[in-house]
């Protein structure tokens, strides 16, 4: 083999089995499977996100030897690796929900370690909840070799038009007393029929979408259903689009630019995508080298409407949309009202205008997407808000039917299950301001999502009489009015440590504000009086997250040079 022409494809796999001084590497891989004729072919990495613990990956084995197929087929090798997945709509609400945010550091780094080590010239990544996406394209982005990402496909309404949203609001209505037990289960039994996403235009179907307008994912991945013949077929393309891209060298920071990063944030907005979004992609951004804040969603979001009638604030579904013709469409519109950059490159290796060009518009009759002269809500419905509380930026999802302002009193709980226990037992009455702090990148640690007591809100009927801020996050399918993402943070001396009951905040979603009627001086003096609380972890993966992570408005990364 020493004699073999290197093939200018396999810039990496090369060194790891040519010539006979990687005999020992060949034996190795001969006991998985490859032939000589293996040997001289571009190695493909598959990282499937499978796992049997959550419907968002129980199929993405069998997508990922699809991708293997399709690799082959185009004459590279397919080479299957696994990295992890957790189940947020399983450890919401639980100690448990702290690995969340820092699975998504884990799977980038999972990533890039067995890549890097294994010579794999291209990559194709699987992800189905919403952390396993960012995190696939953050370690694709690292490793910078030719790539594509898939995902795995939203999941089907349950019976009634129910999701997993409706399982948790059945829970806050059962604590007020409209449903009974029975009702509950009648609920939780039916409302997860199989595999797939969380069906709405949650965090997963927002961060798919963001994806696939970035340009990373082949034209209709993030609008499949999960369990189909075109996600299967979605799958076989990217292994033999991973052969073209190596063909011509391009790359990942050929096509994560910051035009392709303005392109996901209109997405995002026009779909009225979950604020993870903001976090994330701030991260993807920062991990490809391009410079993205939260300025640019509010620069953004004055001339992108919100048009998508999606739930958690809308009434459809993923599978909806796909059944109309999913986010291409959609794009299609956004291109010609000058939207959207089409000069970017995607992995088809085309631009993105040229994949819309044959784009057939909606069906007429649908009543999923309005038009763009009469939207859902003429400006973007994610919020960046800064003030005397969150003097580095806050993220608010309002769309506009919870109001644009409240004022309310605090309500200071110093974790979550300190406030879900007190919305529970119904001291949490309207006009409350809940401020949840202690659960930032550092202080939970971790950024724990705020789903179980959002969904207990609005089961209760207070989504629009309370409002609930928080240094930690929200899952996409929270709604009402709330503002996460809280920086700085309390557990870094942040103003929302020195809130306390009774003070007076102001959340205004049209002047980008919230405050706390404090003077200058009274917050000086609570500052003085501050303490840092201890760490919750010394040790660990929860341990290292909190001593290496950098603030929400720079995305929680755990990577940022010095």
């Amino acid at each position: 083999m020493s004699d073999t022409p290197k093939d200018p494809r396999r810039r990496h796999s090369a060194e790891v089995v040519d010539g006979v001084g990687k005999s020992a590497s060949r034996a190795m891989l001969r006991a998985v499977g490859f032939t000589d004729e293996d040997f001289v072919k571009p190695q493909v990495g598959i990282a499937s996100t499978w796992s049997n613990l959550t419907p968002c990956n129980s199929h993405i084995d069998e997508l990922a030897r699809r991708a293997s197929d399709g690799a082959d087929a185009a004459g590279g090798k397919g080479v299957i690796f696994n990295t992890i997945t957790i189940s947020d709509g399983i450890a919401n609400g639980t100690e448990g929900m702290k690995y969340s945010l820092v699975s998504r550091e884990v799977i980038a780094d999972s990533i890039e370690t067995v890549a890097g080590c294994e010579g794999f010239d291209g990559l194709v990544a699987i992800g189905g909840c919403d952390k396993n996406m960012p995190g696939c394209l953050m370690g694709l982005a690292r490793l910078d070799r030719p790539s594509v990402f898939v995902y795995g496909g939203t999941i089907l309404p349950g019976e009634g038009h129910t999701d997993i949203v409706s399982v948790f609001e059945a829970m806050g209505a059962y604590s007020r007393g409209d449903l009974d037990l029975i009702e509950v289960k009648q609920i939780e039994e039916t409302a997860i029929p199989g595999p797939g996403s969380c069906g709405g235009m949650y965090t997963a179907n927002t961060m798919a979408s963001a994806i696939e307008a970035l340009g990373m994912s082949l034209p209709g991945s993030s609008a499949q259903n999960a369990i189909s013949g075109e996600k299967s077929a979605d799958c076989e393309a990217a292994g033999a689009a991973v052969l073209e891209l190596l063909e011509r060298n391009i790359k990942p920071s050929d096509i994560m630019t910051r035009k392709a990063f303005e392109n996901a944030i209109t997405v995002v907005i026009a779909l009225g995508g979950s604020t993870n979004a903001v976090l994330h992609l701030i991260a993807m951004a920062s991990t490809i080298g391009v410079e993205l804040t939260l300025e640019d969603f509010t620069e953004i979001g004055r001339r992108v409407p919100v048009v998508a009638d999606l739930r958690p604030s809308g009434h459809y579904m993923m599978s909806e949309l796909v059944a109309i013709g999913g986010i291409q469409p959609l794009m299609k519109t956004l291109l010609d009202a000058g939207l959207l950059h089409g000069n970017c490159l995607t992995v088809t290796g085309k631009t993105l205008a040229e994949n819309l060009a044959d784009v057939a518009p909606y069906p007429d009759d649908q009543q999923i997407i309005a038009p763009l002269d009469r939207p859902v809500k003429a400006e973007s419905h994610l919020r960046i808000l800064h003030g005397n509380l969150a003097p580095e930026g806050a993220v608010a999802k309002i769309t506009g039917k919870e109001g644009t302002r409240f004022s309310g009193s605090a309500r200071v709980f110093g974790s979550e299950e300190e406030a879900q226990a007190r919305i529970n037992d119904g001291t949490v009455v309207a006009g409350d301001v809940l401020v949840i702090r202690y659960e930032g990148p550092k202080g939970g640690p971790g950024m724990r999502e705020m789903l179980t007591p959002t969904s207990a809100i609005m089961g209760r009927g207070l989504g629009s009489e309370v409002a609930l801020i928080t240094d930690g996050r929200f899952s996409g399918g929270s709604h009402g009015f709330v503002v996460g993402h809280v920086t700085p943070e309390a557990f870094d001396g942040g103003p929302l440590a020195l809130v306390e009951n009774g003070d007076l905040i102001t959340i205004d979603a049209e002047a980008d504000t919230i405050d706390v009627d404090l003077s200058d001086e009274e917050l000086m003096r609570r500052r003085a009086a501050w303490q840092q609380p201890a760490p919750r972890y010394t040790r660990g993966v929860l341990s290292k997250y909190a001593r290496t992570v950098s603030s929400a408005s720079t995305g929680a990364v755990t990577d940022l040079p010095e």
